[in-house]
């Protein structure tokens, strides 16, 4: 069922509004206030790509002269609004929040993608990534990345870990430790974080790689420890916790998992309309208040060019391809 929102604005002058309305958008990069601008969300209002369509989407309004229309398509791990943004006008009315799952890991999940995440859409914004962290029960014997992988290497079907789901970036963050460092993991997909964390608090399941958002309550108030996180430097937030790449382990000198949030248009958008939606986000994105929610959400603010973006998303996409590759997994 989708839910669509208004976001309003400040009205124009009529007869700023009549000057607008004569102009083609394309051509002057800018958007009639008597048509609003669709901001697709392709997952369930209420969480992290959603609430950021919401704090954007407002002040974007405000920056264009006109409406932005957030509109939920959630289902299939962001596929199914995915492929309604890439069906849509490249007219400038159509922009899609996308995801590290819509745009560089379903291509290899799912064996009947509507859309092709690079060749479907351009992008305009990397809002910010998010590392994740690997956690284990605040009684575990494992208390470095080391114990971890000796801990594994010496049970059968290695030890288990937790996730939000079959394909989730925490299910391929241990696929991806597991490819690289040759020691195996047996795997335990949830269906949501809040289970499968809570079973990683009680002893049932050995470890789990979550989010900083979701796990960071549960280390401060000591009933998970944390082990290292995935992104290339400490976090601000937890300057105690080495990243994987500190772990002295060769194999995991490179290693790296970062969920992220960006912005995308229609293949076909013209150039001059991607550029207006970029400039203008960026702005949005670099006000204090903005780059508090940010981090306060544990991301990690992103201030890529457009080029850059395009070159990030298709590193992500062929990383992912060779763990799903290498892992087989299979999402029916």
């Amino acid at each position: 069922m989708q839910r669509r929102t208004l976001i309003h604005t400040a009205a124009l002058a009529a007869a700023a509004c009549s000057a607008l309305i004569s102009l083609p958008a394309a051509a002057q990069g800018n958007w009639p206030s008597s048509k609003p601008i669709t901001y697709v969300v392709p997952f369930a209002a209420g969480g992290t790509t959603d609430t950021l369509a919401r704090l954007i989407g407002q002040q974007l309004g405000t920056a264009l002269g006109t409406t932005v229309v957030v509109e939920n398509k959630g289902g299939a791990a962001g596929s199914i609004g995915s492929e309604a943004a890439a069906r849509s006008a490249p007219d400038g009315f159509t922009v899609l929040g996308g995801t590290v799952s819509s745009h560089a890991i379903n291509v290899s999940l799912y064996p009947k993608l509507g859309y092709d995440p690079i060749k479907s859409f351009s992008p305009v914004t990397l809002i910010g990534t998010n590392p994740v962290v690997l956690v284990v029960a605040a009684n575990s014997p494992y208390k470095t990345l080391k114990d971890v992988l000796v801990g594994a290497k010496g049970k059968q079907g290695g030890l288990s870990s937790a996730s939000a789901g079959t394909g989730s970036s925490q299910h391929l963050a241990v696929e991806l430790l597991a490819y690289k460092s040759g020691v195996k993991f047996t795997h335990i997909p949830y269906k949501g974080s809040g289970p499968a964390i809570q079973d990683v608090i009680s002893g049932q399941v050995d470890m789990m790689f979550d989010t900083t958002v979701v796990a960071a309550p549960h280390i401060q108030s000591g009933k998970l420890r944390a082990i290292a996180v995935t992104s290339p430097q400490r976090l601000a937030s937890m300057p105690d916790v080495p990243t994987v790449a500190e772990s002295g382990v060769p194999e995991l000198k490179d290693f790296q998992v970062q969920s992220w949030q960006a912005i995308f248009v229609p293949a076909g958008t013209p150039t001059p309309v991607v550029t207006r939606l970029h400039d203008e986000i960026r702005k949005i994105l670099a006000q204090p208040d903005m780059q508090t929610r940010l981090k306060g959400f544990g991301m990690e603010p992103a201030d890529m060019s457009v080029a850059q973006i395009a070159a990030f998303q298709k590193a992500e996409v062929e990383k992912w391809a060779q763990v799903i590759k290498a892992a087989n997994i299979k999402v029916d």
